[in-house]
């Protein structure tokens, strides 16, 4: 007999409206847990019968084909195995309306499932169930939490256009935005090949105006990675000009095209307030000294044509953005899980740190609150020395977490301005605008968020 798991979760929405997030765009990207690295190879037909999704990597391995099939809107859906790791794989989605209550249902996720006819021990049966009890329990609860915010926060704009939309962030978002009802366009630097996608070369400065006429708002996220390579001239000068070129080619259309677009969410870093210690610091804290201070300037500086063309632009000043597939975490994984973790120089710089859903959040927050404009800190509300991070890492993953980066060696690695401007410098933010403005965060303390998140 076939191994079954099932799983319930209560969800704040009518079962049409749950239902819906699941056909939607980036709803299979939207459920993939961070600490396996699901990516979408292909897919057909949404939720229809016949319909088929290839993923690669993640829970179990490989690559593994499902097709859905036995769907009733708004009642169910199944999707079984084509073909990947398993011998059996069905798995059913069912809505089951709460009792007496209209905006309510239950979801119950029932897996089916066999390994293969080989020597698997017991040890396998017990880390698929383990694996699949982690899965659905993040799954539920992003499920229930972007429920509530499509039932409760202001809609969103109708088409948001996204710039740097194959990045950590910006795929991320795009999926995000996808599952709370809005249309996404992504930016590419080639020909666009659908009504999707928004062609443009931002190093040439070319972006036809008339392609933004239908954009109601833009996320621009664009630029070079900052940590992806050693600061060089050259590289600085790079870092320079992929912001400041694709913020002026950007500004430029939407003030040509004078169409729909009313508000520019572009993108800032914490980097703007430079090496402070131990001083306390907010969102209109003065600038710092330094490359990412003065970067973060001119990329701020850069989009100040369109406010006074009169739409409403905001600029996320981003933390250290803590995500295991990418941002902070990711190059600091590897070492805690053999036990070679430790803090960055003196572990005593405060990291203004947000995780991925949180900075995700602000973002759809800066899109529809008409009171926030200009500079705000996109950062969790309780900052952390670098040290106490490192530690609570040890504490999650149950590694000791005592052997430092002395900062000599972060130097001689990346060299001086990069180690010293990147891990060493200190910033004590606090995100005093989202708090006013009464900005709800999932992830508010650091050892539950990384808890979640691995």
């Amino acid at each position: 007999m076939s191994p079954v798991s099932e799983f319930r979760v209560a969800l704040p929405a009518a079962r049409e409206a749950a239902f819906a997030w699941h056909a939607a765009p980036g709803a299979l990207e939207r459920l993939s847990p961070p600490w396996r690295a699901v990516r979408v190879r292909r897919r057909t037909g949404g939720l229809a019968d016949g319909a088929q999704v290839t993923l690669e990597g993640g829970f179990p391995v490989g690559r593994w084909t499902a097709e859905h099939f036995g769907t009733e809107p708004p009642v169910r859906f199944r999707d079984r195995q084509v073909a990947g790791p398993f011998a059996r794989w069905e798995h059913l989605h069912e809505f089951v309306p709460a009792p007496g209550d209209a905006s309510a249902c239950t979801l119950i996720d029932r897996i089916e499932w066999q390994l293969p006819a080989a020597p698997f021990s017991a040890f396998a049966h017990g880390f698929v169930q383990q694996e699949l009890q982690a899965l659905f329990a993040w799954r539920h609860r992003v499920l229930a939490r972007d429920l509530t915010e499509l039932a409760t926060a202001p809609p969103l704009p109708r088409v948001v256009a996204v710039t740097g939309a194959s990045g950590l962030i910006g795929s991320a978002l795009a999926a995000y935005l996808g599952t709370q009802g809005c249309t996404v366009r992504r930016f590419v630097r080639r020909a666009a090949r659908d009504a999707h996608e928004i062609a443009w070369d931002p190093a040439r400065g070319t972006l036809d105006p008339a392609a933004l006429a239908d954009v109601d708002a833009v996320v621009h996220l664009a630029g070079a990675g900052i940590a992806d390579a050693r600061w060089t001239e050259a590289r600085k000068r790079e870092l320079v000009e992929s912001r400041i070129a694709s913020t002026r080619t950007l500004v430029r259309a939407l003030v040509e095209a004078r169409g729909a677009c009313r508000v520019l969410v572009s993108a800032s870093a914490v980097g703007v307030y430079g090496d402070r210690g131990d001083a306390p610091l907010e969102d209109a804290s003065p600038p710092g000294r330094g490359f990412l201070a003065d970067l973060a300037l001119a990329w701020e500086d850069a989009a100040a044509p369109a406010a006074r063309a009169g739409l409403r632009v905001a600029h996320p000043r981003i933390g250290i953005v803590l995500w295991p597939q990418g941002g902070a975490l990711a190059p600091m994984l590897p070492l805690f899980a053999f036990g070679a973790g430790g803090p960055l120089g003196s572990g005593r710089q405060w990291w203004s740190w947000v995780t991925l859903h949180d900075l995700l959040g602000m973002l759809r927050f800066a899109l529809v609150t008409p009171a926030l404009s200009g500079p705000f800190a996109a950062v969790a509300p309780q900052t952390a020395r670098m040290g106490e991070l490192a530690h609570a890492l040890g504490r999650v993953l149950r590694r000791p977490s005592l052997l430092p980066a002395p900062a000599f060696a972060l130097r001689l690695l990346l060299g001086r301005e990069m180690a010293d401007g990147m891990l060493l410098a200190s910033q004590r933010l606090r995100p005093a605008v989202l708090e006013r403005l009464g900005f709800a965060y999932r992830d508010p303390q650091l050892e539950p968020a990384l808890r979640a998140l691995l």
